[in-house]
């Protein structure tokens, strides 16, 4: 897996409702719209038409159908570290070939950031090296100097803080810590404090050990947010944690699979949203809900970029329009139909393009998201590296 595995630190605090504009709904058909970006309306002097290898907006170097036009000549696209079974990537990866007619090369699946910020710097110059990257947030800011600053159509929907003014990262994909629990057993959750109570005896788990793990570091997190503490102390979910386990209800089992859930082992899961649902642990609809505490909804995202050297640079371009364009068929409703929640997705939701199934499958996210900064996530490791086997391990 990419997000659940990925040590991924966002770098704003933002309402997960806002954007910097509402964009117009896309065209009928699947592809990206041909009108200019909202961000740039005219050719840039400094922009030949054509060139697209220098090229930060469509608009710059010709519109759409140009660009669509030069990317259909050149044939190719390298992608890098997209697993077909993660996010829908095999249908997105298919649906863009088909459309396009463009082959696409699928570098290293399994990769890590770290192995493609490698590979763009080891291959600089041939046709082997990726184009575009799908990359954690932490190696997006550092290496942003890799990449080609490019605005896509739909720039306007996207919130400002998750992404850079200049295009060189957009954050694509994430998710929202949450509860996933057993609600035939233990009826609706809707405090965090509930958990404490004798009838979660030996009952809620973590995914993992959060001095190791980031989805169970997020996990302490969230209950500091949802008891009222800072990104900037985990202190107050430490102590709960050290509450839960006096009281006999903390399970040291990792909870990373759905054998432990259908074992009955962990009918308490803190893990990220999208593996949370009744379909990724096995669960019934009816009996399995999905729980965010008002006030602690801790995300994270992933972010695009292009390579600025990419071999195929009208691809990699057309490649991040079709990513962020809201068609029906296009990357925002598919990742979402993968089960991650897109960047654009607050957009869609108010212009009507939104995959309205897709969308309801996941739960509900109270306003007022939290991304911790990378000094966050690093005072929360190291507090809970000095205090956390002392409490809960």
């Amino acid at each position: 897996m990419r997000l659940s595995l990925k040590v991924i630190a966002a770098i704003a605090v933002l309402p997960v409702s806002a954007c910097s504009a509402a964009s117009s709904p896309s065209p009928a058909g699947d592809s990206p719209p041909v009108s200019s970006s909202p961000s740039a309306t005219a050719a840039s002097p400094a922009v030949k038409p054509g060139d697209w290898a220098a090229a930060t907006s469509a608009a710059e170097a010709g519109g759409m159908r140009a660009l669509i036009a030069a990317a259909k000549k050149e044939g190719t696209l390298n992608v890098i570290a997209l697993p077909p079974t993660w996010a829908n990537y095999a249908t997105i990866v298919k649906t863009f070939s088909t459309r396009y007619g463009i082959t696409v090369h699928s570098i290293a699946p399994g990769a890590r950031s770290a192995q493609e910020i490698a590979q763009i710097t080891r291959d600089k110059g041939s046709a082997r090296a990726a184009d575009v990257l799908d990359i954690e947030m932490s190696d997006a800011v550092m290496h942003r100097r890799l990449f080609a600053p490019y605005r896509v159509t739909t720039w306007a929907a996207i919130p400002a803080a998750q992404k850079a003014a200049d295009g060189s990262w957009v954050q694509d994909y994430g998710g929202f810590m949450s509860i996933g629990y057993n609600a035939a057993r233990f009826g609706k959750l809707t405090s965090i404090r509930q958990l404490l109570g004798p009838r979660f005896a030996r009952s809620v788990a973590l995914d993992g050990n959060p001095v190791q793990a980031r989805a169970a570091l997020y996990g302490v997190m969230m209950v500091n947010l949802a008891l009222g503490g800072t990104p900037g102390s985990i202190a107050s979910g430490v102590t709960f944690f050290r509450k839960l386990k006096a009281a006999g209800n903390f399970v040291a089992v990792q909870a990373t699979t759905p054998l432990t859930i259908e074992a009955g082992s962990t009918p308490v899961v803190f893990n990220w949203d999208y593996l949370n649902t009744p379909a990724i642990v096995g669960q019934l609809r009816k009996n399995w809900k999905v729980f965010i505490p008002s006030g602690a909804a801790l995300g994270v995202f992933n972010a695009q970029a292009i390579n600025k050297d990419a071999p195929h640079p009208a691809a990699a371009r057309l490649w991040e329009e079709f990513l962020f364009s809201q068609a029906k068929r296009g990357g925002q409703n598919l990742w979402l139909a993968g089960g991650v929640r897109p960047v654009e997705q607050a957009a869609m939701t108010a212009n009507g393009t939104i995959d309205q199934a897709a969308s309801r499958s996941l739960p509900p996210v109270p306003a007022g998201a939290v991304f911790l900064t990378p000094e966050q996530a690093a005072h929360a490791a190291a507090y809970l590296h000095a205090n956390w086997s002392k409490a809960a391990g």
